[in-house]
């Protein structure tokens, strides 16, 4: 029995028309007509909240070999020798996937915003540096003030990073084992997906625009005075933390969907290969960002030493293709 004809028959079951399920779900009558006749499926939400309102299993509703009749069975691991030498997958439920991609939408806006915070934490310094410089302002008191609010927003920054990784350790492991999604879940994860892409390429443009039209403020200023160089470098900042913000929110949110497809950069391949570098990826990423503050505080010139990561992530490129290499030869 198909999804569409069970909800019409627990529908029926419990004497309610389609205006009354319709108004139970919060969603109008045709819609749920359009279930019915198999002409449209429910929201990830929507099929969650069938299930709790008829009493039922998510599995009952989206297997198709289950009747309303019957107990969804046990689910059994695959024989021994037909599993590959890796950890079983791990199964997620549809309940699992909700809270999954509820809880990626809501936090992977506080990453962004911590990321954008730490681009952000050196613009008071430089502009009051510029006015210190003019003479507007005494040195001391300058250069007191900035490495304040400097610190203020790295602080802030950092709390977002840590509320971001409390509440994303629960599904720490989807990341680095197989998983599997519950029948029939993969097709409403992939509607979501398809869903959010517009918006994810949207984001993506004009994250990419944003940083490469960060330069300008810098090309406008040419040989100005010191001040107009520091407004400058200032706005460079403020254009690179928009695009920046914009790119790890929406590539966050997108991987999510990725992740649980096993698509991209969560394939079972790239998965066993992330867990062989685990240790060299922590290496490599601490060495950077400790080269990037020492740069950075000794130079004062935070309008360059930003080129840092892009670099920093080409590198990391070729330093995965050396460890792939290495591993095929042994």
């Amino acid at each position: 029995m198909i999804l569409a004809d069970k909800i019409m028959e627990l529908r029926k079951g419990s004497g309610w028309s389609q205006e009354d399920l319709a108004e139970q779900l919060g969603v109008s009558r045709q819609a749920v007509s359009k279930w019915e006749s198999a002409a449209s499926i429910p929201d990830l939400d929507k099929i969650i909240k069938l299930s709790r309102l008829f009493g039922v299993s998510t599995d009952l509703l989206l297997k198709d070999e289950l009747e309303l009749t019957e107990s969804p069975p046990a689910q059994s691991l695959p024989p021994q020798e037909e599993r590959a030498p890796e950890p079983p997958p791990r199964q997620i439920a549809l309940e699992e996937v909700n809270d999954y991609l509820n809880t990626v939408r809501v936090q992977a806006g506080r990453l962004a915003l911590g990321v954008a915070l730490c681009i952000l934490s050196p613009v008071v310094l430089i502009l009051l540096g510029g006015l210190a410089d003019a003479g507007l302002l005494p040195e001391e008191r300058a250069a007191g003030a900035g490495a304040a609010e400097l610190l203020l927003l790295v602080a802030g920054a950092v709390a977002l990073f840590l509320c971001y990784g409390r509440k994303m350790t629960p599904y720490r492991a989807w990341e680095h084992e197989p998983v599997e999604l519950a029948y029939g879940v993969t097709g409403v994860v992939e509607k979501e997906k398809s869903r959010y892409e517009g918006r994810h390429t949207l984001h993506l443009v004009a994250g990419v625009v944003l940083c490469i039209l960060s330069a300008l403020p810098l090309l406008v200023v040419g040989t100005m005075g010191d001040m107009a160089r520091m407004v400058a470098v200032d706005l460079l900042l403020l254009l690179v933390a928009a695009g920046a913000f914009l790119l790890v929110n929406t590539c966050t949110r997108f991987g999510a969907f990725q992740l649980l497809l096993e698509q991209g950069e969560y394939t079972r391949q790239k998965k066993w290969e992330a867990r062989q570098n685990d240790a060299v990826s922590t290496l490599y990423w601490c060495a950077v960002t400790a080269g990037y503050l020492a740069w950075s505080f000794l130079s004062g010139a935070w309008h360059i030493t930003w080129v840092v990561w892009p670099v920093a992530g080409v590198f990391y490129g070729v330093v995965e293709a050396i460890l792939a290499l290495r591993r095929r030869k042994k």
